[in-house]
């Protein structure tokens, strides 16, 4: 009887528009043959079952009206209905009204609230009712733990969920699989995988949602720990558990961290044994990403070939080749993808983007940023910074600012791409600026963006700036990182600052193979070459291991030193370890023996070398100009463009500098002209130095002179600095005190340009003049760096 009521009153809603009175409504009943006045329990059934079977918003509006004329919407039975009926629909607002007008709320009702604002995104409303419901003081269930938990995860409010997890102590819930999961979940989506653990241990009944939640937490880590994630998957079979698809994929996304190669494979081949995942879009991209990743893509690319092919396994095969540099190969497939007439997302065309950016072509990134426009495709801001950071590397610096300042918002992301977007482009200053926006807007910066601003301090050499953003490192804690550290370390080797380094570089409590050379760089950089080798010795007394990148510093420094010797020890530990054939370990044992006398085995070195790069050549040069070889450096100089190899800066700062040592001024002048008008190299300070150098050791100062004069400030303290020296040489003390205060200008803080001037004023016997320049060089601080010789004998070298 009660379907045949419910049934009737439904067709009746449907064929009248309101049953705005209850005489209307009760007229269906009596119909019916029965007093409904007093059977107001059969009323509520029939409610409660339209409400079950209620399938569009108008009909349940018009039940609502209906319950309102009964007064049924006040009690729990037909209000819970109600509610869970416009959560359904997602009227959240609707059914958080009937909760509120419910009378004598239970904990089941309170739960129907929770569950209806999860089910549909709305996570912080799950935390305010929470909340409420805590006031309500009627207690808690696993239920509401769990989907607040859930929610927190959404929200990333760890806060919020660690008293969340006091409260399922309170209550007892701790061990309660549901809960655990959800704890579980949460710690391990922020990395406390101890936390997790913790939990895990806790609950007794663990059941395979607990231990996908576990595994999936070790696997997100992507560091060494996600090995975990297959120690605990052992633990769940030998519980006679069964891993489900879920588990499978949050296996192989371990694997592909890690790059374990054959612990994918097995995993692959469970899932073929069992069936699982041969459909599935998730599983099978998962998998494709796994081989591509642990070096097997042409497994990937049979995977993919054999799937139905949708956006998301393109954007999946496309980001793989991305991530392994494959950048050509990912751009083919981008087009293909294009060709098969796939309507792309914004994942495929940031993929297509980043294509174009790190190939640097501009022109087919402009048309997939016209094909955004043409179809007015709303940008996110991953595609924007992936826009920024192609127009930026494609040399096109403006239009990707265009785009940042047109951002509404801006990430630690955004920021860091336009920040190397200037240092990719030589804009240094702009490069720091972009970083004191950020911090001025609250953005919080990246590891990224820190290294970045170091990177920038580093290549203007400004210690000012640099120690500014140290100080803000240190307040805000990012000096425990390892790599910024390290490039702290980099930033005051390179400003001068080397017991500013050494400072950091003692402090830094977790040093790696990258904090020890750049030490030692620094140290070699600023001829501090007894230091950088104690430093080595160190380290190997700490039993640390190198690499060729330590080993070419520890090479330099004794180069610097002229210790033959020890450099060929050096060769032998390379040759040992495997290294000899790289080609910067090549060039840097041709510098090193060219240094410590022994051109021949310099040479030897390079004729053996069977695939040369530029800076062989230019290294190889430089070694006979050192050694007053003019005409071998030049001979060298003419094979080098027969093997069709252009020559850079270097290489003519090389040979100019060959030809001014051996007093072959023609060639000089020739090899200047040809920089300029074959190669279109515009000269710089050092060439220019050469130059003046050049036209000074023949005797031609009144030459020389007259090209120091015509040259900018920023180019000519090299070649002013030539021609002092010349005018000392040549006793023309008259020209010498006329570029004397133009020299003193440019090199105010150095000591060595005092000292230049200084003993040209004592050669023509101007004492005045000479106690002049003694007194600016105490009144500026500045102390003269006495002279001194090396020599080495038995290995050893001697400063004389």
């Amino acid at each position: 009887m009660n379907v045949f009521k419910s049934g009737f009153l439904s067709l009746a809603l449907r064929k009248n528009p309101i049953l705005s009175t209850r005489a209307q409504t009760l007229s269906f009943y009596k119909a019916s043959g029965e007093e409904p006045l007093s059977q107001s329990s059969y009323i509520s059934e029939s409610f409660a079952s339209l409400l079950d079977n209620c399938f569009d918003v108008s009909s349940l509006r018009k039940l609502h009206a209906c319950i309102f004329v009964y007064g049924l919407g006040t009690g729990i039975f037909v209000g819970s209905k109600l509610l869970n009926c416009y959560a359904k629909f997602g009227l959240l607002a609707e059914s958080g009204r009937v909760f509120d007008r419910i009378i004598n709320r239970n904990l089941s009702l309170w739960n129907s609230i929770l569950v209806g604002y999860f089910r549909t995104g709305h996570f912080d409303e799950v935390l305010r009712r929470y909340l409420n419901l805590k006031e309500w003081k009627i207690g808690l269930d696993s239920s509401a733990i769990t989907f607040t938990l859930k929610s927190c995860i959404d929200l990333r409010n760890l806060e919020f969920g660690k008293g969340v997890h006091s409260d399922a102590y309170k209550f007892g819930f701790n061990a309660d699989g549901f809960v655990g999961s959800s704890l579980v979940g949460m710690y391990a989506r922020y990395g406390d995988t101890e936390s997790a653990s913790s939990v895990f241990d806790e609950v007794t009944n663990r059941d395979i949602v607990i231990y996908t939640s576990m595994i999936t937490g070790y696997a997100q880590l992507g560091n060494h720990r996600a090995y975990e994630a297959f120690r605990v998957a052992g633990q769940m079979q030998t519980e006679y558990l069964d891993p489900n698809r879920v588990t499978l994929v949050s296996l192989l996304q371990a694997a592909s961290s890690l790059k374990a190669l054959e612990d994918g494979r097995a995993v692959h081949g469970y899932a073929v044994r069992r069936g699982i995942g041969s459909s599935d879009e998730v599983f099978q991209t998962t998998l494709m990403t796994m081989y591509s990743k642990c070096g097997a893509p042409w497994t990937a690319t049979c995977i993919f070939d054999k799937m139905d092919r949708t956006v998301g396994s393109w954007n999946a095969m496309i980001s793989c080749h991305l991530e392994m540099g494959q950048h050509l190969t990912a751009f083919k497939l981008f087009c293909q993808m294009m060709k098969e007439k796939l309507m792309p997302d914004l994942v495929t065309l940031a993929n297509g983007i980043l294509c174009c950016a790190n190939l640097k072509c501009l022109l087919p990134g402009k048309s997939i940023h016209g094909y955004i426009i043409r179809f007015n495709v709303q940008l996110d801001m991953i595609a924007t910074t992936a826009l920024i950071e192609m127009y930026s590397k494609c040399k096109n610096l403006m239009q990707g600012r265009e785009l940042f300042n047109r951002m509404e918002k801006r990430d630690a992301v955004s920021y860091d791409v336009m920040m190397a977007g200037y240092l990719h482009n030589d804009f240094v200053c702009e490069a720091i600026e972009t970083f004191a926006e950020m911090i001025g807007n609250g953005t919080k910066p990246n590891l990224g963006s820190i290294l970045g601003v170091f990177s920038a301090s580093s290549d203007l050499k400004d210690i000012k700036k640099g120690k500014s953003i140290h100080g803000y490192v240190l307040r805000h804690g990012f000096d425990l990182n390892v790599e910024i550290g390290n490039k702290i370390i980099y930033m005051y080797a390179k400003c001068g600052c080397i017991t500013n380094a050494r400072q950091v570089f003692n402090r830094t409590r977790y040093k790696d193979l990258v904090s020890w050379t750049s030490m030692m760089m620094g140290y070699v950089y600023h001829g501090h070459s007894d230091e950088a080798i104690i430093l080595f010795r160190l380290m190997q007394r700490q039993n640390l291991d190198y690499d060729s990148v330590t080993l070419i510093t520890l090479l330099q420094a004794f180069s610097q030193l002229g210790c033959l010797i020890p450099a060929k020890e050096v060769h032998c530990h390379l040759y040992r370890a495997v290294l000899e054939s790289e080609l910067p370990v090549i060039n840097s044992l041709i510098a090193a023996y060219s240094k410590c006398g022994r051109l021949d085995m310099a040479r030897n070195l390079f004729e053996h070398t069977t695939e040369r790069c530029l800076t062989s050549w230019n290294t190889m040069i430089g070694a006979y100009g050192m050694h007053g070889k003019c005409i071998e450096a030049l001979m060298l100089f003419d094979r080098m463009q027969k093997e069709t190899v252009d020559p850079d800066v270097v290489t003519f700062t090389s040979i100019l500098s060959a030809c001014s040592h051996s007093g072959m001024i023609n060639k000089g002048v020739q090899a200047f002209r040809s920089m300029v008008e074959e190669y279109s190299i515009v000269p710089c300070e050092e060439h220019y130095g050469c130059v003046v150098d050049l036209l000074s050791r023949a005797g031609q100062l009144e030459e020389a002179y007259n090209l120091v004069k015509c040259l900018p400030s920023r180019l000519s303290t090299s070649a002013v600095a030539s021609l002092l020296a010349a005018c000392r040489v040549h006793k023309n003390t008259g020209m010498g005190e006329l570029i004397a205060t133009r020299f003193l200008d440019l090199q105010s803080e150095s000591s060595s340009a005092y000292a230049m001037v200084s003993n040209l004023y004592a050669e023509s016997g101007k004492w005045e003049d000479v106690a002049r320049i003694r007194t600016m060089l105490k009144e500026r601080g500045l102390k003269r760096t006495p002279g001194y010789s090396l020599i080495e004998q038995h290995g050893q070298v001697f400063q004389i």
